[in-house]
């Protein structure tokens, strides 16, 4: 009975989940797979869903196979992707979620946002950005879909400042000065929210950043009306924006 089991182990990612579908088109039928339950071989973790007993899934192989496995389309985002980059040092947050983006109509299953990663994962269906700025990347030895670092910070500037303070990603936006401007450039022409668009150019100027000065802002839509992102805060008039004290002061505010 180990036989095909033993194959299949041998193929499959290691830490990774097994659909029943897939472990049908492995040979081993739905019969099989319970008896492979009851033997010790395979723990089920969700009706369809199981993993090797002797292994315990991870997000990312999780991530990897069961989308290998469905045709599920996602990537991971936001704070997520620019720690997989190496750009999460010196920020003060503490269990920050694990954003993975997908499709509205495919979103990830209950049992994945569940499962005990130790963070919360948030699902999250939105088009704002358009679908540039994905690529893949190996992380763990797994390879997965997530953002690329232009991209990542501007899905964390969606989610600020009740997810992430502005301070906080204003210390990473310091680190970027490596962004591809052709990158910014199609990911700011494609956002369709407001707040993002002024919150990055906001921080990017005021970063000083080299490849800040080669984008092409006349044409973007910045909307109208200030935005308050922090009460009694102080108002940045050219993005029309209120951001806290504390950030506008930041070492030499060149706007002003």
């Amino acid at each position: 009975m180990a036989t095909k089991i033993n194959i299949l182990q041998q193929k499959s990612l290691p830490n990774g989940v097994l659909t029943s579908a897939y472990l049908a088109q492995n040979g081993i039928i739905r019969s099989e797979q319970v008896g492979y339950v009851r033997s010790g071989w395979l723990e089920r973790i969700s009706q369809g869903v199981y993993c090797f007993k002797s292994s315990t899934p991870t997000l990312y192989a999780t991530l990897s196979s069961y989308a290998e496995q469905t045709d599920w389309e996602y990537h991971v985002g936001a704070y997520a992707a620019l720690e997989i980059y190496g750009y999460s040092h010196y920020v003060a947050m503490t269990e920050v979620p694990i954003h993975i983006f997908t499709n509205k109509d495919r979103m990830a299953p209950q049992w994945m946002q569940e499962y005990p990663w130790g963070r919360t994962l948030h699902n999250v269906s939105t088009m704002t950005l358009g679908e540039k700025g994905i690529t893949t990347r190996e992380v763990d030895g797994v390879s997965i879909q997530v953002s690329s670092p232009e991209r990542a910070f501007m899905e964390c500037l969606l989610f600020a400042p009740e997810q992430y303070a502005l301070m906080d990603l204003y210390y990473i936006m310091e680190m970027l000065n490596t962004l591809r401007p052709k990158m910014v450039q199609a990911l700011l022409d494609d956002c369709s929210s407001v707040k993002v668009k002024r919150l990055f150019l906001y921080m990017a100027e005021k970063a000083n950043h080299p490849w800040f000065k080669t984008l092409r802002t006349e044409h973007l839509d910045l909307g109208s009306g200030t935005r308050s992102f922090q009460a009694n805060g102080k108002t940045i008039a050219k993005y029309k924006i209120v951001v806290s004290q504390e950030l506008a002061d930041y070492e030499k505010n060149i706007l002003g």
